[in-house]
C-alpha cells in the first residue's frame, strides 16, 4: 500500500464523407492511414494478370490487342427489314471487284456469299443462278463514319461536367488553402455554445465537480531537511481543512506548508494537530477565500456498488476528477502513518476502509471520495501497488484500481477531537494478539508479551470473561480473518462503544458484550 502524498496530434480520418483521395487505390487503414506502395514502383496497384493489353470491343467482349495489332474494323449492320431498291441504301462494305446483290429483296433466309469474290451456287452471279450477269464494277467510296448518337453525346457532356466540377473544385480549394493564395479564410464550421455554456445538471458527474472543486485544495510542504511533497485537502466547517497525516508530517520539526485553491490562489495554513493512527490531520488556513464547506455524509450508509467520484491533484495534477464505485467497505488496510520529521515516529495505521476502483494515485492523498449528490463519504489515502512491497509499501506505481479511504465517519470524529480536545482517542478491547498464531481469527496471547498481560486487569476483555488463549472469531457482527481485521475494526469505534464479541475456547463457542475502553 502506497500513501499518494507525493505527442502528435492527428485528425482521424473516415472513409464517409470525404473527397476522393489522390493517393493509392488499397492503401490499408494502419497506424498512419496510408500503406506501404503496392506495385513495384510505389504508385497505386500493381497491374492485374491478364489485363494489361486488352481492349474492350463492343460486341466482342475482351479482345486481345497487342503490339502491333490493329482493333478490327467495326462491322455494317444491315436492318433485317431493308429494301435494297429504296433511296439512299445503306453502305454495305463490300470489298472491291465483287458483285453486289441483285434489285430484288433477299429473303431473309437467302444466305450472303460466304466470302469476298465467292459468289455462292444458285445466287446471282453463281453457277446455276439466274438473272443478267453483272459486269464488275468499281468499288464503292469509303462511307463515312457515323458519329455517336445524341444519347451517347449528353452521356459524355454529364460526365465532362462532373469532372470539371470536381476539378474545379479542388483547384479552387488549393487556391485558397489557408487564405494565403487568394485572401480569403477558410470556415471549418462548428457550433457556437448553446445556453447554459458550461453549465451542467447538479445529477451529474460533471454538476458534481462544478460545485465541488473550488473547495478542494492542493497542499504543497516543504520540510525542514529540504523534503517536500503535495498532497490534497478539503475545506470543512469553520474555513478549517481535512487532510491526512501523512502528507503534512514533513513539516514535523519545522517547514512550511502553503495552500493552492483551485483558482490559483494562494495561502498559507498551520497544523493544528494530526494523528498518525488514523492518519487524520487538520489544518487551520489564513484564509479559504468565502469557500463553501463540503457536505459530510454518513459513510455507514454505503453499499458496494455505489457510485463514488475522487477529487485531487494526482502527481500535481490539480483538480483532477476521476469515477468509479465502492469495491469494497471495511477493508483492514495496514499503512505507514507517516509519523516522520523530529519526534515524528512511525506510527502504522490500520485503516477499516472503503475501497474503491476510482483512480487514486501518489498526490490523492487527503481529497474527498463523494457519492453521486456530492457528498463527502471518505478521505483518499492509500492504493495497492504493484511493486513488491505489498500493501502499505512505498513506491511510485500509479493507479490499478484499488484505492482506499478513511471512511468519512472515521475522519470526522478524530478530526473533530482534533480541534475539540487538541488529540484524538482511540478504543481498546484491553487484551494482547498472539501473531504467531497462524489460524483463522485472532487468539489472545497466552502468556505476557513486552511486559504486558495477554488480558488487562479489569479492562474490557477481563470484564467481559475473556482468557488467553481465546480465539476470536467476531467482532461487532464482522469476520476475524486475522490480528489487522481485529484492529481496524477496533479502531473504528470509539471509548465508550458496546459491541458483541464472538469467541471460541477449546470446542466451544460464545458470544459476549464488550464495552470499549481508551487507549493510552
Amino acid at each position: 500500500m502506497t500513501e499518494d502524498n507525493g505527442g502528435s496530434v492527428g485528425i482521424p480520418s473516415h472513409d464517409e464523407d470525404k473527397p476522393a483521395q489522390h493517393g493509392p487505390a488499397n492503401a490499408s487503414a494502419g497506424e498512419s492511414g496510408f500503406a506501404p506502395p503496392d506495385g513495384p514502383e510505389g504508385h497505386g496497384r500493381p497491374a492485374q494478370p491478364g489485363t494489361a493489353d486488352r481492349l474492350l470491343v463492343p460486341g466482342h467482349g475482351e479482345q486481345p490487342n497487342g503490339p502491333g495489332q490493329a482493333r478490327p474494323p467495326r462491322p455494317g449492320f444491315v436492318p433485317h427489314n431493308h429494301d435494297p431498291n429504296q433511296n439512299p441504301a445503306p453502305p454495305y462494305n463490300w470489298p472491291p471487284q465483287q458483285q453486289p446483290p441483285g434489285p430484288a429483296t433477299t429473303p431473309y433466309g437467302t444466305p450472303r456469299p460466304p466470302g469476298p469474290g465467292a459468289p455462292m451456287p444458285g445466287s446471282f452471279g453463281g453457277p446455276g443462278g439466274g438473272g443478267p450477269n453483272w459486269a464488275p464494277a468499281p468499288a464503292p467510296p469509303a462511307p463515312a463514319r457515323r458519329g455517336p448518337g445524341l444519347g451517347v453525346l449528353a452521356i459524355v457532356a454529364l460526365v465532362a461536367a462532373l469532372v470539371a466540377g470536381v476539378v474545379g473544385a479542388g483547384v479552387g480549394v488549393m487556391a485558397t488553402g489557408g487564405g494565403t493564395a487568394s485572401g480569403g479564410s477558410v470556415d471549418l464550421g462548428g457550433t457556437s455554445s448553446g445556453p447554459g455554456g458550461k453549465s451542467r445538471p447538479a445529477g451529474t458527474v460533471a454538476g458534481v465537480a462544478q460545485r465541488l472543486l473550488p473547495s478542494v485544495v492542493m497542499i504543497k510542504v516543504q520540510g525542514a531537511n529540504g523534503e517536500s511533497g503535495a498532497g490534497t485537502g478539503f475545506v470543512v466547517r469553520d474555513g478549517y481543512i481535512m487532510t491526512n497525516n501523512h502528507v503534512v508530517a514533513p513539516t514535523v520539526g519545522g517547514g512550511s506548508l502553503q495552500v493552492v485553491f483551485n483558482d490559483q490562489r494562494t495561502t498559507s495554513a498551520t497544523v493544528v494537530g494530526r494523528d498518525p493512527s488514523s492518519d487524520v490531520a487538520v489544518l487551520k488556513p489564513a484564509t479559504t477565500n468565502r469557500l463553501p464547506a463540503l457536505q459530510l455524509g454518513n459513510s455507514d450508509d454505503i453499499a458496494v456498488g455505489d457510485s463514488v467520484i475522487a477529487i485531487g491533484s494526482p502527481l500535481g495534477l490539480q483538480g483532477s476528477v476521476t469515477t468509479g464505485i465502492v469495491s469494497s467497505v471495511n477493508r483492514a488496510v495496514p499503512t505507514n502513518g507517516g509519523g516522520g520529521g523530529s519526534g515524528g515516529g512511525t506510527d502504522s495505521s490500520v485503516l477499516n476502509a472503503i475501497q474503491t476502483d476510482a483512480a487514486i494515485n501518489p498526490g490523492n492523498s487527503g481529497g474527498p471520495l463523494v457519492d453521486a449528490q456530492g457528498r463527502v463519504i471518505g478521505m483518499n489515502t492509500a492504493i495497492a501497488t504493484l511493486g513488491g512491497g505489498g500493501l502499505g509499501a512505498q513506491g511510485q506505481s500509479g493507479s490499478i484500481g484499488l484505492g482506499f479511504a478513511i471512511p468519512v465517519n472515521q475522519a470526522k470524529r478524530v478530526g473533530e477531537q482534533i480541534i475539540n480536545k487538541g488529540k484524538a482517542t482511540h478504543a481498546k478491547i484491553g487484551a494482547t494478539m498472539d501473531l504467531q498464531y497462524q489460524g483463522t481469527g485472532v487468539r489472545i496471547s497466552q502468556s505476557a508479551q513486552a511486559g504486558q498481560d495477554p488480558v488487562t486487569k479489569n479492562g474490557p476483555a477481563d470484564k467481559a470473561g475473556l482468557k488467553p488463549g481465546d480465539i476470536i472469531s467476531s467482532f461487532d457482527g464482522k469476520p476475524v480473518g486475522g490480528p489487522t481485521d481485529l484492529l481496524a475494526l477496533i479502531r473504528s469505534h470509539v471509548p465508550g462503544d458496546k459491541v458483541k464479541l464472538t469467541f471460541k475456547r477449546g470446542s466451544s463457542q460464545s458470544t459476549v458484550d464488550v464495552t470499549l475502553g481508551e487507549a493510552n
